[in-house]
């Protein structure tokens, strides 16, 4: 059997003590590595003065474990500049905020090439390599011209820009360039695909066959949308684990009868908190009878507290909250309950399940597991609602949440209310349904779909 080598830009190896904290991507993922004796290729998270392709190997059960530095620099403009200053920002549709810098752009390609070099003494000829996101896109690119003819599969696990969005980048052609060294390239969604295609027809001079093959760059590829899932019966069962009760028991306590909504995210502008938090604030302003009888629970853990944007961010929330909280509090009650930390997965199982809704209304986002983690972790006797952003990916799935635009005030605010109001026989069909999709298409699913569809493509070959 043909080993499964992954490829990503940091390794998270799920050990038993740290299970409940790890996310289930990684869970999945460490699993099929299992399976196929493979290896999990990645930075160490170490930064060093002079970096180089040197490989450290660790061990875990049939897993090989190698990792690489990166140096001061290649922080710096490959990992800081050009993939989240330039892509992340970019992909989300954030023309506003891509800084690009033509450093950043030799910084990208030289580290995903120096990638490359450190892993390709550890491929065998039949391995099948899977290389994940955005911060690795030109690595497969480098292994073909060392001459690797391995099966590589690529996963964006964040949106793709449409064209005219993906043109502002000045070396965009050069990134799709690097995507067709791939056999296969999989999306979250299908307007992902398309959007892909697209470019790859009326930008690079390419074609778009019957049968869904695409020909450009003189290679010829396939790609097609895998939407990521979760574990969910993992997180069905967390919900009703002892540290998850225990949540659970001290929220209610700590609610006294009131409705809670929650909102877990990432402290990132792509998440649309600062709109969510106006939205709330309108909810109060237009329906006084939420006024004392519900509370927003806004979890955000700072993701990237060196970065000017995410700082101010985070400034910006803590003043939203303490307006809405000195215009609304009571002496017995407060509407907004921010918390810039992070929390064990057990934990926020036990706080999914304590709420009567989710918010969930990122800006655009590739796919969005709190909305399934959410579903999973519900009581089918009493379940909360799921309000849920139009441009998350996951909206393509999850249709019986109530949809929203974040962009429209009111609309959040309308679906909002209407969650709170929901009869109890309604929002156990719309449950049903959403678990139902949530179960049927879960991360093994996922990871299984896209490894056989690797595995069933011509073997790779050199550039052209």
């Amino acid at each position: 059997m043909s080993r499964l080598i992954v490829v990503s830009n940091r390794v998270s190896v799920p050990g038993p003590r740290d299970k409940a904290t790890a996310g289930g991507l990684a869970v999945a993922l460490y699993s099929a590595l299992r399976k196929y004796n493979g290896v999990w290729f990645g930075w160490s998270g170490e930064i060093v003065d002079s970096a180089s392709s040197q490989v450290e190997l660790q061990y875990s059960d049939s897993v090989t474990i190698a990792t690489t530095d990166l140096s001061h620099e290649d922080y710096e403009e490959y990992y800081n500049g050009f993939a989240n200053s330039a892509l992340w920002p970019l992909f989300h549709y954030r023309i506003d905020l891509t800084a690009y810098d033509r450093r950043f752009d030799k910084g990208y390609f030289r580290v995903n090439a120096r990638f490359a070099h450190a892993l390709a003494p550890l491929l065998q000829p039949e391995d099948l390599v899977w290389v994940h996101d955005y911060h690795l896109i030109a690595c497969g690119e480098e292994l073909r011209r060392m001459g690797c003819e391995q099966r590589m599969g690529f996963f964006l696990h964040i949106p793709f820009p449409s064209s005219q969005v993906l043109m502002t980048l000045p070396n965009h052609r050069a990134l799709a360039r690097a995507l067709f060294a791939y056999d296969l390239i999989g999306f979250q969604t299908l307007p992902d695909l398309r959007a892909f295609q697209e470019y790859v027809v009326h930008e690079a001079d390419g074609e778009l066959s019957d049968d869904g093959r695409l020909t450009a760059f003189g290679r010829t590829i396939r790609a097609s949308f895998f939407p990521i899932g979760i574990d969910a019966e993992e997180m069905a069962e967390m919900a009703t684990s002892p540290e998850a009760m225990r949540h659970f028991s001290r929220m209610q306590r700590s609610m006294q009868g009131r409705k809670l909504v929650i909102g877990v995210d990432r402290l990132d502008y792509t998440k649309g908190l600062p709109a969510r938090l106006a939205a709330f604030d309108r909810l109060l302003e237009s329906y006084p009878d939420n006024r004392g009888n519900v509370t927003l629970l806004q979890i955000a853990p700072s993701s990237r507290p060196d970065v000017r944007d995410y700082v101010d961010i985070r400034e910006e929330l803590e003043a939203a909250s303490g307006k809405i909280n000195g215009h609304f509090a009571d002496f017995d009650w407060v509407p907004v309950r921010y918390v810039n930390r992070s929390y064990a997965r057990r934990s926020l199982a036990g706080l999914y399940r304590a709420s009567q809704a989710a918010l969930v209304t990122p800006l655009r986002d590739g796919m969005n597991l709190v909305a399934k983690e959410y579903v999973a972790a519900q009581d089918p006797d009493d379940p909360g609602v799921l309000i849920l952003s139009r441009f998350a990916g996951a909206a393509r799935q999850l249709e019986a949440a109530i949809l929203v635009n974040p962009h429209d005030m009111d609309d959040v605010v309308e679906g909002l209310q209407r969650a709170l109001h929901l009869a109890l026989p309604e929002r156990q069909e719309r449950w049903r349904s959403l678990m139902d999709n949530v179960t049927s298409q879960d991360v093994s699913a996922w990871r299984d779909s896209f490894v056989e569809t690797l595995r069933s493509v011509p073997a790779g070959k050199k550039l052209a």
